[in-house]
């Protein structure tokens, strides 16, 4: 079944599964499901909208954290046997959706149907499903114009479309953000040159950051959640020389912007997600699991003061 299909189950079954926390909207004829702008969202919302942007094709849970280390008492892990798929076919927010009157970050395998990222043209990650389902981070419900504007993209009509939606002032955006371990450390081998294909299982965790009120610190928050104190393990069948190379390139330790907060990066950078280096995307420490030598390769580094400062700012 195709990732889309999937998650198109799950939205079946979204006010069960949310805990009865989202709201459900028709908008231009499309299937709208409010986790977090209107409705109340929740934990569970955040749980469920993370497995959407995933199409079913991984684990998402909770679990308790080491709070004195990462000033959280939870964490978001995730488990995969399908990284690539469910990561960068799914997960990886790849497509600014805009309208004339709308913008938000789309996520999910809606991202296949349309078929024009140049990660998807690369691994030949495509679907033409009859059902298409997409996750917006935005704080407002999609207007009929962007709706048509995603419809046509995918090729679909809209009583065809689902959008799930939840800003990264919600706890459950702020669930689903933090999900992101295991597709940032994916997203960012195959940035490195890595053949992604050879991937075979991922699991990844990162610490829940307390709810932000603006919309810039909550973006910051789950960021730096995945930056300083996002751990990623990946199981892969590779040639180890494909992997040394590679390894220490990996976590956001390589980056030139690594060591302040997201939000004062992203000040830095007048809140252009463009200019900010495009090594900072990824966890803070990577072990890289050889299948074929047996051999493990680790890199990155955990940075709890800035965790502190992010999770403890205004």
């Amino acid at each position: 079944m195709s990732l889309n299909l999937r998650a198109a189950e799950l939205c079946d079954q979204a006010f069960d599964t949310a805990d009865g926390a989202v709201e459900v909207h028709t908008i231009a004829g499309a299937c709208v499901i409010d986790a977090g702008i209107e409705a109340s969202g929740g934990l569970a919302a955040g749980l469920w909208l993370a497995r959407v942007c995933l199409g079913g094709a991984a684990e998402v849970q909770l679990v308790p954290e080491d709070a004195e280390r990462f000033h959280s008492d939870l964490a978001v892990t995730v488990r995969t046997d399908a990284p690539v798929l469910a990561c960068l076919g799914g997960q990886y927010a790849g497509w600014p959706v805009q309208a004339e009157d709308y913008f938000a970050m789309g996520s999910g395998p809606m991202r296949m149907a349309r078929g024009k990222e140049a990660v998807l043209e690369a691994l030949a990650l495509r679907e033409t499903p009859d059902r298409v389902v997409g996750v917006l981070e935005s704080d407002a419900l999609p207007t009929p114009a962007a709706v048509a504007t995603v419809a046509e993209q995918c090729g679909v009509a809209t009583e065809q479309l689902i959008l799930c939606v939840a800003p990264s002032t919600s706890l459950a955006g702020t669930v689903q953000v933090v999900a992101r371990s295991v597709e940032t450390a994916i997203h960012k081998l195959h940035e490195c040159g890595f053949d992604v294909a050879q991937v075979r299982s991922g699991w990844g965790t990162a610490p829940v950051p307390p709810v932000a009120h603006k919309t810039i610190a909550g973006i910051g928050r789950t960021n730096d959640a995945i930056l300083y104190g996002g751990r990623v393990t990946l199981w892969v069948d590779a040639a180890e020389e494909d992997v040394d190379a590679v390894i220490e390139r990996v976590p956001s330790t390589a980056s030139s912007d690594h060591g302040r907060p997201f939000a004062e990066i992203f000040k830095h950078y007048e809140y252009d997600f463009y200019k900010v280096d495009p090594n900072l995307f990824s966890p803070a420490v990577v072990t890289i699991v050889n299948l074929r030598s047996g051999s493990t390769r680790r890199s990155g580094r955990l940075d709890t003061d800035v965790l502190q400062r992010s999770f403890e700012g205004s």
